[in-house]
């Protein structure tokens, strides 16, 4: 009976062990994607901000500018890309819409940025594009891989249209969560004017005519939780000048935007308490289930050995008792 026993706890054990690498490396690569239909939108603000007057062509000073930046998935766009690319794919259709303190739009730009599911290494294919424009990305967008190393990423800036470092930092807390800081600085650099201009008549055609030019710089910032690759906090110094040319009047120069753009509060608790789900089910996958599976196997293997041990002791015997002689009576 003990030897059945020993021998049904390790078959559990040689289960559970081999449950644990199965877990992390197969199914962990399978099961932790980024799902095709996602939505999610993000508001950011920059107080304060100094903005291009178009009917002045002049800069001023204004309370408020915000950006609304929305991804949604496309499903049916991302089954297509699919079939080519052999590999789940995910296409965000993006859009971020910048509007003035008195809700005016002061630009907008339309983005499709597709990536692998689960490493999230861009997947060139037709209709990648920012503005418009055709693009081939390298590197990453919007989120980092999941386990986030700390260590330096190729980051894609869509207004310059190229890939550059963006460095580790170190190591902080946010919100109670252990998060790896980021930062990436863009000179500045020659970038296009945008396609939907803030004035009815405008457009970069008439623009480029003129001779004045649109330069762009940036400081860019990410406080990303590791586990997921999610940043759970972003912010931007942000400047963005027009230059030379006969629209601005004879100025060398002339500040379209400048600001400290950061994210909304509200949106900021928002992403914190998702990350922090989305976090556990990650560890699931990649450390209470595979730890979990291990300890609980070496456990059981300890049990049946120690069963089968006992099973082949002999059995402990009293020595038979000799009575001791009587004497014959006569």
């Amino acid at each position: 009976m003990r030897r059945k026993a020993s021998l049904a706890l390790l078959a559990c054990a040689v289960f559970c062990a081999a449950l644990s690498p199965l877990m992390r490396w197969y199914a962990f690569p399978r099961l932790a994607r980024i799902p095709a239909n996602q939505y999610q939108d993000m508001v950011l603000e920059a107080k304060g901000a100094t903005l291009l007057d178009y009917g002045t062509m002049r800069a001023r000073k204004v309370s408020k500018v915000t950006i609304v930046q929305t991804l949604k998935g496309n499903v049916e766009a991302a089954k297509k890309i699919e079939k080519t690319a052999g590999r789940p794919v995910v296409v965000w259709d993006s859009l971020s819409y910048v509007q003035g303190p008195d809700g005016r739009m002061v630009s907008k730009v339309p983005e499709r940025y597709i990536f692998d599911a689960h490493s999230q290494d861009p997947v060139h294919a037709t209709g990648e594009m920012v503005d418009g424009d055709p693009v081939t990305r390298r590197g990453i967008e919007f989120k980092w891989p999941f386990l986030t190393q700390k260590r330096d990423y190729e980051y894609f800036d869509a207004q310059t249209r190229t890939t550059s470092p963006i460095h580790y930092k170190s190591t902080q807390t946010f919100r109670g969560l252990k998060v790896y800081y980021f930062e990436q600085t863009i000179p500045w650099t020659k970038v296009p004017m945008p396609k939907t201009m803030p004035v009815q008549g405008i457009t970069p055609e008439s623009v480029a005519r003129t001779g004045t030019t649109r330069w762009y710089s940036t400081v860019r910032r990410f406080w990303v939780e590791p586990v997921t690759g999610a940043p759970v906090y972003g912010e931007e110094h942000h400047k963005e000048e027009l230059r030379g040319g006969t629209l601005l009047g004879g100025r060398a120069r002339v500040t379209a935007f400048a600001g400290d753009v950061r994210m909304r509060e509200d949106y900021t608790a928002h992403t914190v308490a998702l990350v922090r789900h989305n976090r556990t089910l990650v560890l699931t996958l990649t450390s209470y289930v595979p730890w979990g599976s291990l300890t609980l196997g070496l456990l059981l293997l300890v049990l049946s050995l120690c069963l089968e041990a006992r099973a082949r002791r002999p059995e402990d015997r009293d020595p038979a008792h000799t009575a001791d002689p009587q004497p014959v009576s006569a």
